[in-house]
Parts: structure tokens; sequence; C-alpha cells
């Protein structure tokens, strides 16, 4: 069956407006649909509808969802993208750490701390330099003092819930936005033998039930992206303990310095940074 893309690139202000109408007119018909920053600084963002049979598409309506933007169409072949995708991830190490898929099992070595997570529906499979960074920067810091309660916030697929909670074999309170990255996080923890540890559950920020009853955290790891990690110091800083560290990531290089000033301005302070490629991992404490 042969998959067709429509997609256009535009501003923020322009871009939004298309996505919610491709979501309402075919979102409930199945066809995934996606808005992606392209550039920050330059305000550039694609947004993109996918059908399944290029055949049946209404183009009509389709470019009319994206009007005034003109959208382009793209015809994908017909691959086994989950084959592809998992043929493609090689083993990541970060510090102990070994993130792998179940066809590398054989590569994990005895002093390993091992997490399996294979491609699926929740973000987060530990070859991003962000998730790979937050696990080096959690080794080092677990390696120094052992918290005693762990709020993994915006989890994906608990990579970094299973590491902390192998690590130091303590609970760590695992949340996302997203229902299907909360049920992948809860099968991924226990496939990795830390189900009993991990605690998955939903929550929208830091709104959350789980979150509420397990404050306030000695640590709190948040791989989300720079502009969310901003807006929430406030009330991170609420459920953070006295003492408490942050490890913080999904940052651009030149993020850097805006996050750092925003946790400032709530009395929680710069530690230490870990830079991998363009992006960068921060430690900060209170």
């Amino acid at each position: 069956m042969t998959q067709v893309r429509f997609h256009a690139e535009g501003a923020r202000a322009s871009v939004s407006p298309v996505f919610d109408r491709l979501d309402a007119l075919f979102g409930e018909e199945g066809a995934p649909v996606s808005m992606v920053e392209l550039d920050e600084a330059a305000d550039r963002h694609e947004v993109s509808v996918y059908f399944e049979d290029g055949e049946t598409v209404d183009t009509d309506a389709v470019r009319a969802a994206f009007a005034p933007l003109e959208p382009e169409r793209e015809d994908l072949p017909d691959i086994d993208w989950m084959a592809s995708v998992l043929a493609d991830l090689k083993p990541v190490r970060a510090g102990r750490f070994l993130v792998h898929g179940a066809h590398d099992r054989h590569k994990v070595r005895p002093h390993d701390l091992a997490i399996e997570i294979e491609a699926g529906q929740a973000f987060g499979t530990g070859h991003h330099e962000t998730t790979a960074g937050c696990l080096e920067m959690a080794g080092r810091l677990i390696a120094r003092r052992r918290p005693r309660r762990v709020l993994d916030l915006g989890t994906g697929s608990a990579v970094l819930a299973i590491g902390v909670a192998k690590l130091s074999r303590i609970a760590v309170t695992a949340t996302d936005i997203d229902p299907v990255a909360v049920r992948v996080a809860a099968a991924n923890a226990r496939l990795n033998g830390v189900h009993t540890l991990v605690r998955t559950s939903v929550a929208t920020g830091l709104e959350g039930e789980a979150i509420r009853e397990g404050a306030p955290f000695d640590l709190i790891l948040a791989n989300i992206l720079a502009g969310p990690l901003m807006q929430m110091a406030p009330k991170m800083a609420a459920v953070l303990a006295t003492g408490g560290d942050l490890i913080l990531s999904g940052i651009l290089a030149r993020q850097r310095r805006g996050v750092l000033a925003a946790y400032r301005g709530q009395g929680i302070y710069h530690r230490s940074t870990l830079w991998r490629g363009d992006w960068v991992t921060l430690h900060l404490s209170r």
C-alpha cells in the first residue's frame, strides 16, 4: 500500500492553524498529523499529514486545509519502517549504561547496566544525545549521593527511570502527558525487571497526583525542551526538595544560558554541564 505525505513549511503562526485543521479533518480517520520545529531562530516549522492509500486522498480537501500554505506531495516507498529502524539502532554507551535493542543483547558486558528498549510508539530509545547525556549525568550524580525520591518527568519510553532504578535500586515516579508513552514505559520497566520500582502515571506537566504524592523529590530528571523547562521553573522548584538536584536536557547549546537564568531566579544553581554535539545536559541543585 502506498503512503503519501503532504507537507508545507512556514512560521509557527501560520503552521499551527493548519495543524489544527488537518487534525480535525483527518485525525479521526487515522491519518497521522505532525508539526516539527526546523529552525527556532528563523521561526521555520513544518506541518505534515500522512495517508496510507494515495489513491483515496481528497487532494482538494487537503489543499484547502493547508491554505494559505501550498503543500508539496511526497510518495513514500513501501518499507517496513520498524525493521529498518531496529537495524539501524546500535547500542549506545553512557557511562556504565548500555542502551540496546533485543537484537543486540549479546553485546552486553558482565558489568554493564543494560537497558533494553525497542523502537516503538514512545519517544526515547537512548540514541539521542539528550537521553544519553541524562543517563551519563545521572550516573555521575548517584555515584556521589543516593537520592531517596526521584521523578522522571516526560518519561517517554522510560529509559531514564529504568536506568536510575537499575543503578540505585530506588523507586522512581515516571510521568508523561501521553497515555501511549505511559503504557510503553510500563512495559519497558517490566521488560527490564524494574517494574516494582518504576511507578508510571499520566500527568500534565507537574500537576499529576503521583507527583503531588511523591514530592518533594531529591532528584528530578526532565529531558523535554528548553521552552517548557523554562516555563516550568517555578513549579519545578516547588516540588524539589531542599538540597535536591535537577538534571535537565532537551536543550540546545545556544539555549543553555536562558534555562540557567530561569532556574537561578528560583534559587536553583548550575553545577555542571555535559556537552554532546549541539545539545547540553545540565546539573543544577538547590
